[in-house]
């Protein structure tokens, strides 16, 4: 569901320090927002708070939401935490193999050119 951005209220969060949201930006302005933010039926922020002040800071006035309802204060704050806290980064060895699986195909024919090259 698309929201006006001004009607979103964030209350008092967990996060202290949302880091630098340079390249969060730079994600929202190539690819736009992969996973909605979540608001209460009130329009009360339980997740996504760097993604929201992200989409502010480059000028969006809408964003994708998902709209949960009839969750206690508790509910709220346990999803609050749970999607902070269940995110895990790439490995280095993922993070390096996700990238040469993108540059092949990007680039098909330089590695088929390089095998044959070696010969």
């Amino acid at each position: 569901m698309l929201i006006p951005i001004e009607s979103i209220k964030v209350k008092k969060r967990v996060r202290k320090d949302l880091g630098n949201l340079e390249d969060l930006k730079d994600s929202l302005r190539t690819y736009g927002l992969l996973n909605p933010i979540t608001l209460n039926r009130d329009y009360e922020l339980i997740a996504g708070e760097r993604r929201l002040t992200a989409a502010k800071e480059i000028g969006w006035t809408n964003i994708n939401a998902v709209i949960v309802d009839n969750l206690s204060e508790i509910e709220e704050l346990e999803m609050e935490i749970e999607e902070n806290n269940q995110r895990k980064e790439f490995t280095n060895e993922e993070l390096l193999e996700g990238y040469k699986r993108l540059e092949r195909l990007r680039h098909p024919g330089f590695f088929i050119e390089s095998i044959y090259s070696l010969k």
